[in-house]
């Protein structure tokens, strides 16, 4: 479903990722792990094109140079240069890290405006959905997003996503700033999604020991370099992995 090839990304002269390369199939769970500025933004962002408009952004304005090589392929469709307003409408949709929100309107208000390349008719259903997910909004939904925890933020903005109707859906750092508790229900929620609305899921993590249970495949990506890769269980039984992420 996707693929990315020797994927190289430069902000002015610092190298934020190196020749990476990875692969998603269809209808799976894939985690890339990493710690804190390992380069997983880097890759999400360029993965939904907002890389795109960043450099574009920068350009106009003086700023730094951003430069991209490589390949990013969806179902062997070149996408490298695409626009994030392209890549939406083909399924692609990013959750940002740190609770992306409409802080001034509330949760349904919130879910109703992550819809608007939809119809009606599907949004409705998408947000039933978002609330058999995730219980705890349906008591907030008329609350202002800005009130909102952390965890629900995080759990609204989940829940834009899914309205947006994504095919592959692009998680950055979904656990960030959540409790050990809020990170268990965060994490089987996006288990659910791959069970029951059959959505491809790539999420980026630095907290690998609530993902790597739960993911088809990982990634363990160090200073913009891919380092490892393998199975959920494979990863978790690499003793590089244990000592880097457990403790142990």
């Amino acid at each position: 479903m996707l693929t990315v090839e020797n994927l190289m990304v430069f902000f002015e002269n610092a190298l934020a990722l190196n020749d990476f390369s990875m692969e998603v199939r269809e209808g799976q769970l894939v985690g890339v792990i990493g710690s804190n500025s390992a380069g997983k933004t880097t890759l999400m962002n360029a993965l939904s094109g907002l890389i795109i408009d960043m450099r574009i952004k920068e350009q106009r304005r003086g700023g730094q140079r951003i430069t991209l090589y490589g390949k990013v392929l969806f179902e062997d469709r070149d996408i490298t240069t695409m626009p994030p307003s392209r890549r939406v409408k083909l399924g692609i949709v990013l959750c940002r890290e740190r609770h992306p929100v409409f802080p001034e309107s509330d949760v349904l208000e919130n879910l109703k405006m992550a819809g608007y390349l939809q119809k009606s008719g599907k949004v409705r259903e998408t947000i039933r959905y978002v609330f058999d997910l995730f219980p705890a909004l349906v008591r907030l939904k008329s609350r202002k997003a800005g009130f909102l925890s952390g965890g629900e933020q995080q759990m609204l903005a989940i829940g834009m996503a899914l309205v947006a109707q994504p095919r592959l859906l692009l998680l950055d750092e979904p656990l960030l700033g959540l409790s050990p508790m809020m990170q268990e229900l965060v994490m089987g929620a996006v288990q659910d999604l791959r069970g029951t609305s059959r959505i491809t899921v790539l999420l980026s993590e630095q907290f690998a020991r609530p993902v790597l249970p739960l993911i088809d495949y990982g990634y363990v990506i160090e200073n913009g370099i891919l380092t490892l890769m393998g199975s959920g269980r494979e990863l978790m039984d690499n003793p590089e992995v244990k000592a880097a992420y457990f403790g142990v």
